[in-house]
């Protein structure tokens, strides 16, 4: 069944969600009242704000930019999907793809960005931060795989540096995922599936005391198309608390997760074609990982006649044993370049803001004050020369403490029934305590920075918004880099790199409803780096380079052509450069330059059925920085058919890569080494393929 979206959007938008809260909080009293001509007024925008809430993705009169967007539950639950991550593709213009087993963090791009496990793309679950900063295989790392789709509640996101709740690695944008506070029904879903595919998973919610208690599990095996079984085995599960007590929710959530994976990595053409391996074939059947991720973490939210406060509180332990060869034999000629990254970590923090409506200037205003911190306490942040999983020597072992806070004021004025203004200031301050094997590589760094933020909204039409929204962003960099001195490869001198890196960004854009039941967004966009992290092959690590420039355009769009039928589309376009370089050396590697996502949806109230066929295409892009040497394009059709029938069972059909196209998720360029070549090695491009067409089968049922 296809839900209206209407009826899917209720809950609040995290960019808004003071505002809609107060709006609620206010209007209740202000009805009571004997309303002179001013409370009538201001009551009247009030309510209009509820209104516009529980519209669809509708976000004229709330959102602070173009960029910004709310996907619920039913949309969630129509795109038939490879991995967990790939909610993230209901982003415009974001796409998710994989380069390695899928117990991995995936890889994600957005806007020009090869964002490689998350760098430059925040990413929170219900306050909870999920980028983890030095982490042992790439900064920012952001690991999905621990999510349950069906408990996924909604997605609130916004492109761009806009936004003063966004700190750390938000230059690109940013997304918090928001979990189900209860069931309508008990339910189960059994899946199968090609490649060993067996899925299970379940949850319920009581009542209980004075709340709601929900609980829910996965467990997945699979081992895919590969030649080398990827043998996955993960099993995750969520408890939940949920209480009211007058005008505060309080919300305990526990989650836990369990993966490992035998690799699939990324494979030198060269050995395709020399019929030395097949497209799905591995030339190091031993690498792979496995990880761990436990948390404990409470919400809490009060709604007063005329404020709001909400706040989050976290404690996580994550750790990752992963074990690479990217290069083969280029060092080692006789065991082989295979590595191990571990990283061991416990992360606590919190968060808290108060959000205040006032009057001032002749305008309705809302203020927000925020601040938020986060520690990291990272053991066993190791780098280790490995064979066959067997440890050969160390390369680098480091424990690191990092602390991060962060202070934002916000305010957002309405001067009028078709002008609106957003403007905020955020700082932040960072210290990093490496504590490393290698006594010249320890120290200590801190820094900290100012981002300003602001938009301007104007309603040159009741169907119309345009946005010209600026601000400042940042990222953090590896620890390890701000206090290096010795380069533990090469015993050489190395550079240190700043802790933290500027980002600029803007861009103008437009929101309407040309007819009704269609929205459609647009926007131009540019945004500058002082340092690109770049990824490099021969490593299989990140490390920063010269500055950058980005510049394009994205257009969304989606129309509910009736209650059963809706159709999107997003295509989305970026032109990405180093700056400061060569004119023939400026392309970055790995930037896509032009995406297109689409699909149509049915879901009948009256005769059960159900389905949905979606296209997600990103074009050629550069592999190196002369631009001579470029990735081809991808282009990949799934597609899902299913029954409803009345008495709660759903029956669903999923074909993934319906037209069994040759395809890559990840291409890169660099050298490597097979048996018999040259000490050098050969410089090629190294793919991870697509699947190819499998079919999977499903069913659920609900226990009314």
């Amino acid at each position: 069944m296809l839900p209206s979206r209407s009826t899917d959007r209720h809950t609040h938008l995290r960019s808004c969600a003071a505002i809609a809260l107060c709006a609620v909080a206010i209007a209740a009293p202000l009805a009571a009242q004997s309303p002179s001509a001013s409370d009538t007024t201001r009551r009247a925008r009030l309510i209009d704000t509820v209104a516009v809430i529980g519209r669809a993705d509708d976000l004229a009169g709330i959102a602070s930019s173009a960029s910004e967007g709310h996907v619920g539950a039913a949309d969630l639950r129509l795109r038939p999907i490879t991995r967990e991550g790939e909610l993230l593709e209901t982003v415009p213009g974001l796409i998710v793809t994989q380069h390695s087993g899928d117990g991995k963090a995936n890889q994600y791009f957005v806007r020009g960005f090869n964002l490689d496990h998350g760098t430059d793309f925040n990413t929170s679950l219900e306050g909870m931060p999920l980028n983890l900063p030095t982490h042992g295989h790439g900064q920012g790392y952001t690991d999905l795989n621990f999510l349950i789709p069906e408990l996924v509640d909604h997605i609130d996101y916004a492109l761009g540096p806009y936004h003063a709740r966004v700190g750390d690695f938000g230059s690109a944008g940013a997304a918090e995922l928001t979990l189900r506070e209860s069931l309508d029904e008990p339910f189960a879903s059994l899946t199968t599936g090609a490649h060993g595919l067996a899925r299970l998973a379940a949850g319920a919610s009581h009542r209980l005391g004075g709340g709601t208690l929900l609980v829910g599990g996965e467990t997945k095996r699979y081992d895919g198309p590969w030649q080398v079984p990827e043998q996955l085995r993960k099993t995750s599960a969520m408890a939940r608390y949920t209480w009211t007590s007058g005008a505060s929710q309080t919300s305990l959530l526990a989650l836990a997760y369990h993966n490992r994976w035998d690799a699939t990595d990324q494979i030198p053409l060269r050995a395709v074609r020399e019929g030395l391996i097949s497209p799905f074939g591995q030339l190091d059947s031993t690498d792979g990982g496995a990880t761990q991720r436990y948390s404990l973490s409470a919400s809490w939210r009060r709604l007063g006649t005329s404020s709001t406060q909400r706040g989050h509180l976290f404690a996580a332990y994550s750790d990752l044993a992963l074990f690479s060869n990217f290069t083969y034999f280029l060092t080692d000629a006789v065991n082989g370049d295979q590595f191990s990254q571990t990283d061991h970590r416990m992360i606590y923090g919190g968060d808290l803001s108060h959000a205040q409506t006032m009057n001032a200037l002749g305008a309705e205003h809302l203020m927000t004050i925020g601040a938020a911190t986060r520690a990291d306490v990272i053991t066993g942040l190791g780098l280790y020369h490995t064979r066959r999983r067997e440890r050969l020597a160390t390369v680098r072992e480091d424990d690191v403490r990092e602390l991060g806070s962060g202070l934002f004021a916000q305010a957002e004025s309405r001067w009028g029934s078709r002008v609106r203004s957003v403007v905020g200031l955020r700082g932040d301050a960072y210290s990093f305590a490496v504590n490393a094997d290698r006594a010249e590589n320890s120290g200590r760094r801190s820094a900290a920075i100012v981002s300003p933020k602001a938009s301007l909204i104007v309603a040159p039409t009741k169907s119309t918004e345009l946005y010209l929204s600026a601000g400042y962003g940042f990222h953090s960099n590896d620890a390890r880099g701000t206090t290096i001195r010795v380069d533990p490869s090469t015993g050489e001198p190395a550079s240190r790199v700043d802790p933290l890196v500027r980002s600029r960004g803007a861009e103008v854009g437009m929101r309407a409803t040309p007819v009704a039941g269609m929205r459609t967004t647009a926007t131009l966009w540019l945004l500058n780096l002082d340092s690109e992290l770049l990824f490099t092959g021969d490593a299989g690590v990140t490390e920063p380079s010269a500055a950058s420039a980005r510049r394009g355009a994205t257009i969304a769009n989606f129309y509910r052509v009736s209650d059963a039928l809706a159709i999107d589309a997003d295509l989305s376009f970026a032109r990405a450069r180093f700056t400061g370089v060569a004119p023939e050396e400026d392309r970055i590697p790995g930037a896509l330059e032009r995406v297109f996502a689409g699909g149509v949806a049915y879901g009948s109230r009256t005769n059960g059925l159900f389905g949905s066929l979606r296209v997600r295409h990103f074009g050629s892009y550069p592999l190196a920085e002369d631009g001579a040497l470029r990735a081809r394009a991808s282009t990949l059709l799934n597609g899902e058919v299913g029954y409803e029938l009345r008495a709660g069972t759903r029956l669903q059909l999923t074909v993934l890569n319906v037209l069994n196209g040759t395809a890559d998720d990840i291409q890169y360029a660099y050298s490597s080494r097979l048996h018999g070549e040259t000490a050098d090695g050969v410089d090629d491009v190294h793919f991870h393929p697509a699947e190819p067409r499998q079919l999977r089968i499903g069913v659920s049922h609900q226990f009314r």
